[in-house]
This record gives structure tokens, sequence and C-alpha cells, in this order.
């Protein structure tokens, strides 16, 4: 009995070509699905964004700097980590440029994409770890659009199996990028079926997306501890599914580089994630535009409108404040005089100043106040207030 009769009907396809010419433009499938996985992560987070109190539109903000630094921050990772395919015997180090080709580490991906959200934040005004939490849902669903581009490109598959969803994979062309190789008149087929190891990423990657909303709903996590919830939920997959993948990769001690990686990234996120406790943060302007009538939700205010023809309204920056009083805030339109305990004067920059013993809500004082079982209304142990945009920028 050989292999091809132990093979079910049942299978997966692949698609034989991963790059259409319009006119002299290629369109390539990896890139599109990298871009609508941006699309994605962009409509979550600004939605939860908003939910946190930021004006509208800071996603974009945010984006011009987390994806070039990402796409950069991914493609070092994987140049680093495969440094023979671009210079060793044989290499070509002008390859390294050629991103369209595919190799983008998602380690150098979430570090780079990292430094630009930090980077935009401290513009915005807005803390960092409320940027990461909400991204936490988006990026693992940015991440399962984009393994489709593996898909197209017949690449990061796993051995062979015989289970009825196997996948057929193309025997691509090196000559003709982006399409498999032709005989008579018919794309070559690689013999047997083959694990879809991106497709069971992306799969895992949706139930990440999953049990962080769920989870951060009901305990109401804060300070970039859905993050971390993130990262756990992600490198647990990523650990079991690199082992399956049979393409080409760096070794240490027998055993995937990437594996290793998703260990101590694992490690890491669940320290931060044990030892980190406060409430979740809440953001109302300062120095923005005036308030919405009460009872309006001022997070849905229109800030590209424009007062007398002057310039653009747009908060200088944002205060932290706890979901009492934020709620308030949406109902009134009122912002708060005086900042929760251990926010800074927004008037004053510098170290935070104590608050009055007026500002006390009860249990704020209580360590991981708003998670479970907590209402969330606890206010103190919120974290301190972002200054404006100018101020960040002088500090």
């Amino acid at each position: 009995m050989t292999l091809a009769s132990t093979i079910p009907q049942a299978a997966l396809p692949s698609p034989s070509t991963a790059v259409w010419q319009l006119g002299p433009l290629p369109l390539r499938a990896y890139a599109l699905c990298i871009i609508a996985g941006i699309v994605v992560a962009c409509v979550v987070t600004e939605r939860r964004l908003r939910q946190r109190g930021v004006a509208p539109g800071a996603v974009l903000d945010i984006a011009v700097w987390a994806v070039p630094t990402g796409i950069i921050g991914a493609r070092i990772y994987h140049v680093i980590t495969s440094p023979e395919k671009y210079f060793g015997a044989g290499g070509e180090p002008l390859k390294a440029f050629a991103v369209w080709e595919g190799g983008l580490g998602i380690w150098g991906a979430v570090a780079g994409g990292a430094l630009g959200a930090w980077i935009a934040a401290r513009q915005l005004g807005i803390p960092f770890a409320v940027v990461a939490d909400a991204l936490a849902p988006g990026l693992p669903l940015a991440q399962a659009v984009g393994r489709l581009g593996n898909w197209f490109n017949n690449e990061l598959h796993g051995g062979l199996t015989t289970l009825p969803w196997g996948l057929r994979v193309h025997e691509m062309d090196p000559r003709n990028p982006g399409h498999a190789k032709v005989v008579d008149g018919e794309p070559v087929l690689l013999p047997g079926l083959y694990h879809p190891t991106f497709l069971y990423e992306a799969l895992w990657n949706v139930g990440v997306a999953v049990l962080v909303l769920v989870l951060d709903r009901r305990l109401r996590l804060g300070r970039g501890r859905a993050f971390a919830l993130y990262v756990m939920g992600y490198t647990t997959g990523r650990f079991w599914i690199e082992l399956m993948r049979t393409d080409e990769a760096n070794h240490i001690l027998g055993v995937r580089l990437n594996v290793w990686t998703a260990a101590l990234v694992f490690v890491g996120a669940l320290i931060y994630f044990l030892r980190v406790r406060g409430p979740r943060e809440y953001l109302v302007p300062v120095g923005g535009p005036a308030a919405g009538p009460a009872g309006g939700d001022v997070s849905q205010l229109d800030l590209s409108e424009r007062e007398a023809g002057a310039r653009a309204v747009a908060p200088e920056g944002y205060r932290v404040v706890s979901e009492e009083r934020f709620r308030a805030y949406q109902e009134t339109g009122a912002v708060p005089d005086v900042p929760d305990a251990g926010a800074p004067d927004p008037e004053k920059p510098g170290p935070a100043r104590p608050a009055a013993s007026g500002d006390r809500h009860g249990d704020g004082d209580r360590e991981g106040a708003g998670e479970a079982g907590d209402d969330g209304s606890a206010g103190d142990g919120a974290a301190g207030a972002t200054g404006s945009r100018a101020a960040d920028r002088e500090s």
C-alpha cells in the first residue's frame, strides 16, 4: 500500500497563483492579506479606544507609526533569525529588503509595532497601556487574516497527513515568483497532503481574540493585562503549531528557534499578568473641545469640526479617571476638576500630586479594583493622567 492510496478524496486546495498583474503593477496576495489584517485591527482598536474615552480617529494616528515600525521590526527579526538566506554562501543580501516575497517574524512585528504605538501614544497624550489593551483582540484577528497570505504562497505547511482537511500544495516556481511550476499546461502538485499549519494558527488566533474579549469584559482588565492575556494565548498556540511545521528554520538544542521564543515570551507575559494589578483606565480630555449635551456619549463627538474656521478641535491630551467619573463625564459632559489619586495636575506637568481627601471613592484604594467581582467604580487605583501632548514632548 502506498501513501497515495491512503489519501482521502476530501482535501483543501491551494491557489496556484499568488501574484496578479494590474498593468505594470503586481498585486501580491501576501501584501493584500497583511493590509486587510491591518484594517481589521484598526477597526477593532478604534472601537475599543472610543469606549475608553479616546477621541475618534486616534487609531489612524497610531497606525501611521505602528504599521511601518511593525513591518520593519518583522523583517529585521526574520533576517536576523535566518541570516544564511541573505548573507550565507550563495545568499543575496539585497533580498533582505524584498518584503513582498514573504518573511515577516511576528515577534519583530509586535516589538516594532509597540515602539511605534508608544511614540504615537506619547504624542496623543494617551497612556500606552490603554493603547495596548485596546489592540489586544484586534491583533490576533489581524494575524488570522494575514495567515491567508501563506496559503496563497503555498508555504508554512506541516508534514504529510491523511486527515480529510489535508492540504494540496503546489510546487512554486523560483524563476517566476508567485506562480506554481507548470508542466503540460497543469500546475505541479507536491505528492500527498499536508497539515495546513497556517490555518491552524489562523483559527487559534480567532479563538484568542474571543478569549480576550470575553475575559476582558468579565474581569475588566487594565494596565496592559488584556494585551498580556493575548500574548499568553498566542504563544501557547504558536508553541505546538511551530512543532508541526516543516519549513526551514534555525534550531537550538534540536528545537526550532521560534519554539524557544514562544516559551520565553509566554513566561514574560504570565509574570506581567500576575504581578500587575489595578483597575481599568478611562480617559477624559485635557484642553479639549467644549463638552457635549448631558446624556450624550462625548466619545462620539466629531473632533474634525472647526471652531470659527480656526484650528481643528482636538484634545491636547487625556486625564486618567475612574470608571465612575468617566460615566459621570459621559452623562454630563463636565470634565472632573480634580484628577483621581495619583494623577498629575494637567496644568502643572511633573510628578503626580496627591489627591485631596474628598477625592477618594470608598473602595478605590483596594488593589485590583475593577477586576472580577468589582463594579469598576473604584477610582484611586487608576493610573496617573498623561499630560498634554505639549508636556509629553517636553519631558
